[in-house]
């Protein structure tokens, strides 16, 4: 079994999770050794590793922010990922291949609740659509091998991640990890007032970390057809309220201040669910803001913050 990315935020939690399930021979690439935009060294890794199996996680990835400032790495650093790594697998006679995307696929004013029927009914939201473009080819690489090649590829679809080992680095961060810094720093430090980008009347739908990995486990042992598969939650927020909310888990009782001049990106998020609970099982478990407290907590532990 080969995890690419699984050092990082979803990979670790996979890798974690593919333990639990009885995989005990599990390698995990890491980018200081093999180059995984590089065909050479793609071949490499998989002459190292002689995988049955591979998961896919490994992404040029960020926010809002990250994605404007990006666009073109991100296009070229994700399509080149897939397209090598799934190529080669094929040429090497892997069984099974988990390509996992985004969310960021789907069109800009895709109707709710998002059906991965709605995939190509429009472009995606301008700020994310090269990486969420990027991310989409593998589904149709996957499905055009499966037909050429008989290649057994699945392509799965999550809805945005939230939990420990996020990604806290401002520059880098979603929105979730972004609030509970932007929060904690201001309580710390006694700041009156926190500055959130758009206006807060944009909606998203959150999975914890957790509930992911074990989705993509299951797919891994029991999805096999070429069908794209929403992973979420089924719940949606406005991120004003997602705010607000956060602001009381971590104590900040200060001002909220919008930044109407940056960005909200697309303005609503909320999966379809129903076709990972009727092809392999998946219902997410675990209760929003028991999940933020759990995150909150992690970070304030790993950055020492006084409770």
């Amino acid at each position: 079994m080969t995890v690419t990315g699984g050092a990082g935020f979803l990979g670790s939690h996979v890798v974690a999770e593919l333990r639990r399930a009885g995989c005990t021979e599990i390698f995990v690439p890491r980018s200081r050794d093999y180059d995984l935009r590089r065909a050479e060294a793609v071949a490499r890794m998989y002459a190292d590793a002689r995988p049955e199996i591979v998961i896919h996680l490994a992404a040029a990835v960020g926010g809002i922010g990250a994605n404007r400032e990006n666009p073109g790495r991100f296009f070229y650093d994700n399509l080149t990922m897939g397209v090598e790594l799934m190529e080669q697998a094929r040429l090497r006679g892997v069984a099974k291949f988990v390509a996992v995307g985004t969310v960021c696929a789907y069109p800009k004013f895709t109707p709710v609740p998002f059906k991965e029927d709605d995939l190509w009914n429009g472009y995606p939201e301008e700020t994310n659509a090269p990486y969420g473009l990027a991310k989409k080819m593998l589904l149709v690489q996957a499905q055009a091998y499966r037909e050429q090649y008989g290649f057994n590829a699945i392509y799965l679809l999550p809805v945005n991640l939230y939990g420990p080992r996020d990604s806290f680095d401002p520059s880098k961060s979603h929105v979730i990890p972004a609030l509970i810094k932007k929060c904690l720093d201001a309580v710390a430090s006694g700041a009156p007032r926190v500055e959130v980008w758009g206006t807060g009347s944009a909606s998203r739908e959150f999975l914890f970390v957790d509930d992911c990995a074990r989705a993509v486990v299951l797919a891994t042992q029991r999805y096999e057809k070429p069908e794209p598969v929403n992973l979420g939650a089924g719940m949606e927020i406005k991120i004003r309220d997602l705010v607000a909310l956060i602001a009381r888990l971590t104590g900040f009782k200060g001002e909220i201040a919008w930044d109407a001049s940056k960005p909200d990106g697309q303005p609503r998020r909320c999966l379809d669910v129903s076709r990972a609970e009727r092809e392999f099982g998946f219902v997410a478990s675990t209760e929003f803001e028991a999940g933020l407290r759990q995150t909150i907590e992690w970070y304030r532990r790993e950055r020492g913050y006084s409770p």
